[in-house]
């Protein structure tokens, strides 16, 4: 087995869903090589610490500006000129739209959301149906497609390694481009739900959007992302980029703390794989309590308060 990781760059160094990736593929004890696209030098060394030791950087002035088409035929190029076999991704929003194109031009089955690898790659574990559901499926085609869900392969550092790199010109031209991202507007300091490692989530008991700033100085807090309901972003209380659930982004953060936040199936389906899960709303019997580690029957207005003296007295 050779296997190629897609490296998804952000600022100096990488996305940590991309260190992830390193580490799934180490477990596998196969030969493993990295790709990223028009990548600085610190990028490209960043990923040493990760054991990953071999780059190739994807030079072309067309992806300058982001195109899943130009992008998605640039690292099948060198999946091809380095012999792969099995391509990982991150599960994220950017190896989702990728993930499928690639398969199809890399002529390989596919399977999204891995949560587990086993018997060297062979046997793969991933939810199905909304998360209620947990199979264990294989690839039949000699080669592979992998997106591996954020934040359940936990990024490992190793001894130091020293990264070569090469760079590779790929046959892609501007027509490969039709469609590009030209910018990508965040709020300044705000934290990536699907990159988060603790995420404060509010829901439609929050009652109206002033009052998210309850959410919000509890995740400033604890260095929190914020998240939100479906029912939250559809009423224009959120922007998009935090809905969490089948129709937003699915998370599993080391902590997730549900607050207001009923718990219907299409919420669970994109945070029931937290590792740890605290819940907090006034109705006893909402389902977001089957699936909490943790909770509280009480009101978010009188709880979380209390709970933030709690944590600062820590």
């Amino acid at each position: 087995m050779k296997i190629l990781i897609y490296l998804e760059a952000q600022g100096n160094n990488l996305k940590r869903s991309s260190y992830e990736t390193i580490t799934a593929a180490n477990s596998l004890n196969a030969e493993t090589v990295g790709v990223i696209v028009n990548a600085t030098s610190e990028q490209i060394n960043s990923v040493g610490e990760y054991g990953l030791s071999k780059v190739i950087n994807i030079k072309s002035d067309v992806l300058n500006n982001y195109s899943s088409v130009a992008t998605s035929k640039a690292i099948t190029e060198v999946a091809n000129n380095q012999s792969i076999d099995t391509i990982l991704l991150s599960a994220n929003s950017t190896g989702k739209e990728l993930a499928p194109r690639i398969s199809v031009l890399f002529n390989a089955g596919y399977i999204s959301d891995v949560t587990a690898i086993e018997n060297n790659g062979e046997l793969i574990t991933k939810p199905v149906y909304a998360g209620k559901a947990i199979i264990k499926a294989k690839v039949t085609t000699p080669k592979a497609v992998y997106s591996l869900r954020p934040n359940v392969f936990t990024a490992t550092k190793t001894d130091a390694t020293t990264v070569t790199s090469e760079d590779f010109t790929t046959n892609i031209s501007a027509g490969d481009s039709t469609v590009v991202v030209k910018s990508v507007k965040q709020a300044g300091g705000k934290l990536d739900v699907a990159e988060a490692e603790i995420i404060v989530a509010g829901g439609r008991g929050v009652k109206e959007p002033e009052n998210f700033n309850v959410i919000e100085n509890l995740a400033d807090q604890l260095g929190a992302a914020v998240g939100a309901s479906r029912a939250v972003v559809d009423a224009g209380w959120r922007p998009h980029g935090e809905q969490i659930g089948q129709t937003g982004k699915t998370v599993s953060p080391n902590l997730y703390i549900a607050c207001a936040i009923s718990g219907a199936v299409q919420h669970l389906a994109g945070m029931s794989s937290s590792k740890f899960i605290f819940a907090i709303n006034k109705d006893k019997d909402a389902p977001i309590f089957k699936v909490a580690d943790y909770g509280i029957v009480g009101d978010i207005f009188d709880v979380l308060p209390k709970l933030q003296e709690k944590i600062k007295s820590i």
